[in-house]
């Protein structure tokens, strides 16, 4: 009798280790599966994000090009913002906009940022400013974008220098228009990158002032 007792007591004993060895084992083979799903979810995840390219554009631009993207302000509430190569040189955030025309300078050859400033087009003065762009040397990337008022101080001198940077829409510009340029000194061509919208009061987005205009692009590098 003792040794039947015996063998039972083995027999349940292996019974139970082997139904608990299997419960353990299904519990980390789901375990196993659950992060392997994961897993596979997170690298789906990555690979269906979208790409982010230079300045946030909306695709990458080509070899031996720099990136930007600028908007000109807001009304007179928020600031201009120019960014190149993924360096933001002008905005509200970097406290260096002000009223009237923003204007970052970048190397032509090497993309570097070489100047920023900002000329009060509406209780300034146009001199600084067309001495400003009297100064800027040959091969050099001319960022402009307008914030409240960028046009009543400025006179035909100041304008014809901003045209041979490539403008076209400068002869046009009127108080409060909205503008973003991007050209150069040296440009043989009127620049492809200009966006310009007027004050009407019937169609402003804002009271007083047109709504926000945006670019991006891709400039090309200056060749030797």
């Amino acid at each position: 009798i003792g040794a039947a007792k015996l063998v039972v007591v083995v027999a349940i004993f292996l019974l139970t280790f082997y139904v608990i060895s299997q419960v353990f084992e299904i519990k980390m083979d789901a375990n196993l599966g659950h992060i392997f799903a994961r897993s596979a979810l997170d690298a789906a995840a990555r690979s269906t994000k979208p790409p982010r390219y230079k300045c946030g554009i909306s695709k990458a631009c080509p070899e031996k090009h720099f990136a930007f993207k600028m908007a000109s302000g807001a009304a007179n509430v928020v600031g201009p913002k120019i960014c190149v190569e993924d360096n933001v040189l002008m905005s509200g955030v970097k406290n260096n906009v002000g009223r009237g025309i923003n204007v970052a300078l970048v190397n032509g050859k090497t993309g570097e940022p070489l100047d920023t400033k900002f000329f009060d087009m509406w209780g300034g003065d146009v001199a600084p400013f067309i001495e400003f762009l009297k100064s800027i040397q040959d091969g050099t990337i001319v960022l402009m974008g307008t914030y409240d008022d960028g046009a009543t101080k400025l006179n035909e001198e100041a304008r014809k220098l901003i045209s041979e940077l490539g403008s076209t829409s400068i002869t046009n510009l009127g108080f409060r228009d909205n503008w973003v340029f991007c050209g150069g000194k040296g440009i043989k061509t009127k620049s492809p990158f200009e966006q310009h919208i007027k004050n009407n009061k019937d169609t402003n987005k804002y009271e007083g002032w047109p709504e926000v205009v945006e670019m991006e692009g891709c400039i090309p590098q200056k060749q030797d």
